[in-house]
């Protein structure tokens, strides 16, 4: 719980505060008084009568009753210090901005286990410890990094690292971007970036809160909480971005599912932020451009207008929004002939609208109108404009300016002359804007945000027979199903597959050829990978190979019996799902049989995972062409497919002890698809 007292607190004391400005509890008290805290402000330090003009008491026994303490002394003191806070000083927010607690060993986590034990005993919020602190509207109560001025109008931002926070401001202010509270949540002992994103959820007002929130962590400690309030928010009307560090990489584990080769961790964080609607970034500096995006007006369709008086940059934007995805469409017609009629000669509309670099603020204004107003194959712009040191481009922003502020669709500015127009930049940001240095960077932010998919709904399970799949679970010890269990819990499962018998004679497998009907298909049952044994024939047709390759199957290492299937034809698909810690199910799709191997092209989502879900992580394959139908190769019924992944979905919810589950393949074709084979793992505890 966040309380009010550590937002917006009328009184404050610094622990540890300091007339040195080096040290954090001299920087932190100087940021407070700069910021103009208006309420009541006291330090704490027994060599000191007065700091920075505060008065200073020897101990905290001393001082009055203070609503938030900022603590900047050796961990060994904090816990006393805080108990005597808490318990007579009616304290109920704390920020600790020392280190030595759990990022030190056992004994700093115990430490740290002790302090919030006693926060929570009067209704606390603690942030940190080993952080730099925080800035909201009411006060700037951070030691380390630029301390921009605050405006509901910027982002918020939380990060599990100070020094993170502390570059990213680097970056972001000198281009304009503005902040509307900063938080850093250091070992975030009982505070984390999952806490603070339910308390902008829970505390959201659309007339006064930030619209949009960016973050930093490197542990997902609370996926569903952080899912919930994510999608809560952009509901709401909020735009979210994030960058998840430290990832594990599937391949340093030793799996042995075709799904958990291609799953992890890192698979985990890309569904779950798809999942939340959160746009994913690997760096400070794509922070810095997607939060600049998501500052803009929302581009509501993929067509954009390239508009430059530099020809080479106006390329490479043209290259980076079209490899990501979006469209720079050719503009043509009579609007078009009547705005290259106001430009100069050589000048081109085509898209990229190029009106050279005696281009003039006027001739950007009609531009911009006439891709408002007449070219409605348009959707948004980038607009890149910088100066050879020719002339002053003020005029020029001043257009810009005024043009973003009333045309309807988005204009992205990217202002490049960072040096030789440096006067003129400061003045457009002054104006509330941010400058997108970089053409290739707002191209691939652009892209990035667009694609983004918006938050998954909320959806009921179809009905399955739990009771039966319960049964199986419960009779089973961990290990891999037999393909009897893993038949019954597909059919319990309303997942449709091929018909199959198991035999352990050569004379019952030509029995059970006969009643599943020829051709019939054969695969060994025990060796994990079968075709690389020489564990399945296809197309057999007669009774005579049907005990030749029993015989044969057999004996392959491993094996403990041979399963018969009638053959079918069509595209082979593959499903797969893995159980990631903390996380639950990552499923995962794409083509089947050995193509998943070759091509690892799959697309993968967190579960539970609807109709709509699947449908869309489908479009998101390389080979959804295939998937769709080429060359009259027949396409595969997409629905059926969806309709598989959602019962996947609510047999993995009615078994959570499936840790690695593959149907591959399955063959799709336009009026059916159906599993042709499975494997499954389970862990009981």
């Amino acid at each position: 719980m966040i309380v009010n007292e550590l937002i917006a607190p009328k009184s404050i004391v610094i622990i540890g505060a300091s007339n040195d400005v080096e040290k954090p509890g001299g920087k932190i008290l100087k940021n407070i008084i700069d910021g103009g805290f208006r309420g009541k402000l006291s330090a704490v330090n027994p060599k000191e009568e007065i700091v920075q003009g505060v008065r200073c008491f020897k101990d905290v026994a001393e001082i009055d009753n203070v609503e938030l303490a900022i603590l900047a002394i050796p961990a060994k003191f904090c816990l006393p210090t805080i108990e005597t806070l808490a318990k007579s000083k009616g304290t109920k927010a704390f920020i600790i901005l020392s280190a030595g607690f759990s990022e030190f060993g056992e004994s700093g986590k115990k430490l740290e286990q002790q302090i919030v034990k006693v926060v929570e005993s009067v209704g606390g919020t603690l942030i940190g410890p080993n952080c730099i602190g925080v800035m909201t509207p009411h006060y700037k109560g951070v030691f380390a990094g630029l301390v921009p001025q605050l405006s509901n109008r910027g982002c918020d931002l939380v990060s599990a690292s100070g020094a993170t926070i502390a570059f990213i401001l680097e970056m972001a202010v000198p281009r304009g971007l503005m902040f509307n509270s900063i938080l850093s949540v250091g070992n975030s002992a009982q505070i984390g970036v999952e806490e603070i994103l339910e308390y902008w959820d829970e505390t959201y007002d659309e007339k006064t809160s930030a619209r949009v929130k960016l973050f930093y962590l490197e542990q997902i400690k609370k996926p569903e909480k952080l899912l919930k309030h994510c999608r809560s928010l952009i509901m709401k009307g909020c735009r979210i971005a994030a960058i998840k560090a430290g990832t594990t990489e599937a391949g340093s584990r030793a799996v042995s599912s075709h799904t958990g080769a291609l799953a992890g961790s890192d698979a985990a964080v890309d569904a779950l932020f798809r999942k939340a609607g959160v746009v994913r970034c690997y760096s400070r500096q794509e922070l810095f451009y997607v939060g600049g995006v998501l500052s803009h007006k929302q581009l509501e369709g993929p067509n954009i207008a390239v508009i430059t008086h530099a020809g080479g940059s106006g390329v490479m934007l043209t290259d980076s929004l079209a490899k990501g995805g979006l469209n720079i469409p050719k503009i043509e017609g009579p609007a078009a002939d009547e705005l290259l009629a106001q430009l100069y000669h050589g000048s081109s509309v085509s898209n990229p609208i190029d009106f050279l670099a005696t281009g003039t603020a006027d001739q950007l204004g009609t531009i911009l109108e006439y891709v408002d107003r007449e070219f409605d194959n348009i959707d948004g712009s980038v607009v890149i404009f910088g100066t050879t040191g020719m002339f002053d481009v003020t005029g020029v922003y001043d257009v810009l300016h005024e043009k973003m502020k009333w045309c309807k669709k988005p204009i992205y500015p990217c202002l490049p002359s960072v040096v030789q127009a440096e006067k003129a930049v400061k003045h457009f940001l002054s104006l509330g804007r941010v400058d997108f240095t970089d053409e290739v960077a707002i191209g691939n932010a652009l892209t990035k945000v667009y694609h983004t998919p918006k938050p998954a709904k909320e959806f009921d399970l179809p009905t399955i027979d739990v009771a039966t799949i319960r049964q199986i679970i419960e009779s089973s010890d961990s290990g891999y199903l037999s393909p009897d269990k893993i038949q019954t819990l597909l059919d319990a499962s309303g997942i449709p597959r091929v018909p199959e018998k198991l035999a352990n004679t050569a004379e019952l497998a030509v029995q059970y050829a006969e009643e599943l009907g020829y051709p019939i298909v054969m695969k060994v049952v025990g060796p994990v990978h079968k075709t690389d044994v020489g564990g399945v024939v296809l197309n057999i047709r007669h009774p005579d190979i049907i005990r030749k390759e029993f015989d044969r199957m057999i004996e392959i290492k491993d094996c403990t019996s041979v399963l018969l299937q009638p053959m079918f034809n069509g595209t082979e698909l593959f499903v797969g799902a893995m159980k990631e810690p903390d996380f639950g199910h990552i499923i995962l799709l794409g083509l089947g049989g050995i193509f998943i191997e070759v091509l690892k092209d799959v697309a993968s989502g967190l579960a539970p995972i609807s109709k709509e879900e699947a449908l869309k992580m489908m479009s998101e394959l390389k080979s959804y062409k295939l998937i769709e139908g080429v060359r009259k190769r027949e396409g595969v019924n997409k629905e059926i497919w969806a309709d598989i992944i959602e019962r996947l979905s609510a047999l993995l919810a009615a078994a959570p002890e499936i840790v690695e589950l593959d149907l591959n393949p399955l063959l799709g074709k336009s009026d059916s698809v159906i599993a042709v084979d499975g494997r499954i793992r389970i862990e009981r505890e």
